[in-house]
Formats: C-alpha cells, sequence, structure tokens
C-alpha cells in the first residue's frame, strides 16, 4: 500500500523528470544538423542536464527528510543517474567534444556502471553489499560536473571544456575504484559459508 502512495510522491516525480529530461537533451542533439557548433542547442542541453542533475540531489534528499523513500524510488534513482550519463556520454563522443584516446574515460565509466548493476543484481539488497557510498556519491558529482562543463564549455571558453576532461578522467579514476569496492564487496557476500 505504501508503494502505491508514495508512487507519486515528490522525491519520485522528480525522478521520472530526471528520466524525461534525457529525451529533452536527445532532442536538442538530434533535432540539428551540427550539435558540436550549435551554441544554442549545446546550451539548450546543458541547462536540462543542469536541472536534471539538481534533481538527483533533491529526489533523495525529500525522500529521507518526509519519509517517503520507496522500493520503486531506491531502484530507479540509480537508473535514472546511469541512463542521463551515459546518453550524455555518448552524445559528446558523437559530436567530436570527446574524441581519440579521451575516449578510453568514457569507455571505463560505462564499463563500470555495467559491471556495479550487474553486480546490484546479484547480490540483491544485502546490507552492506549494494549500499551506495560516500565515495560514490561524490564520483556521480564529479560525472555530472564533468558533462556540464564539456556540454557548455565549447560555447563559453576553451578551459572549461579543458577542466570538464580533467574532471571527467577524475571521475573516471574514481569510478574505477569504488566499481572494485562494489566487486570486492559483492564476491565477499557471494563466497561466505552459507548460514
Amino acid at each position: 500500500m505504501r508503494e502505491r502512495k508514495f508512487a507519486f510522491s515528490l522525491p519520485n516525480m522528480l525522478t521520472y523528470g530526471r528520466v524525461a529530461a534525457i529525451g529533452l537533451i536527445v532532442a536538442a542533439y538530434a533535432l540539428v544538423t551540427d550539435f558540436a557548433n550549435n551554441d544554442t542547442a549545446r546550451l539548450t542541453a546543458a541547462f536540462v542536464f543542469l536541472i536534471a542533475s539538481a534533481t538527483d540531489f533533491f529526489d533523495g534528499y525529500y525522500a529521507r527528510k518526509w519519509d517517503m523513500g520507496t522500493a520503486l524510488g531506491k531502484m530507479l534513482d540509480p537508473i535514472a543517474d546511469k541512463m542521463l550519463v551515459a546518453v550524455v556520454l555518448l552524445i559528446l563522443c558523437a559530436d567530436g567534444t570527446i574524441s581519440g584516446w579521451q575516449i578510453l574515460a568514457p569507455a571505463l565509466i560505462l564499463c563500470r556502471e555495467f559491471l556495479v548493476s550487474g553486480l546490484r543484481e546479484i547480490a540483491g539488497g544485502a546490507k552492506g553489499v549494494t549500499s551506495v557510498t560516500q565515495l560514490a556519491k561524490w564520483k556521480t558529482t564529479t560525472q555530472l560536473i564533468a558533462l556540464l562543463l564539456l556540454l557548455a564549455g565549447p560555447v563559453w571558453a576553451v578551459w572549461l571544456t579543458t577542466t570538464g576532461m580533467v574532471l571527467l578522467w577524475v571521475s573516471a579514476g574514481l569510478t574505477l575504484f569504488t566499481g572494485y569496492d562494489y566487486l570486492w564487496k559483492t564476491l565477499a557476500y557471494l563466497t561466505r559459508e552459507a548460514d
């Protein structure tokens, strides 16, 4: 009953909005012939991305503050984050903002996300195994800032794009570390002696 009652709570609506924002970002990219050099399209995508990223903080904040946490929100929140990050990474690679050997950073990030999703599925809701760590939250925050700078940077200043690329590599490093942490915890859980 609680799940039905809170399915359309503010925290869940913010998460749904983050998923819907992905469509707007894709439209900003797909509806122009040269996204890489179209300032309006880039800034539109960056603005939508900024708003969507902000909902990542507020959905969890209000779910905790108002005791409106649901299994649906707990499942959908990290999926919405991963979808948002993955789509923007793909757009930035497709438009050439991220190119050459720099594509290794998005590849590492996306591989980690697939790995962690699989590990969470295997471990289920095992206590302490699949819970989000503070470092993983920093990883997500760094990724979101990096992607915002990479979307908007080419419109305003080269140093913003460069800063975005540096932060993307920082987040890739955090991605590897947190991915290893999840892997280690999950393997320790799966290989322990049965109770």
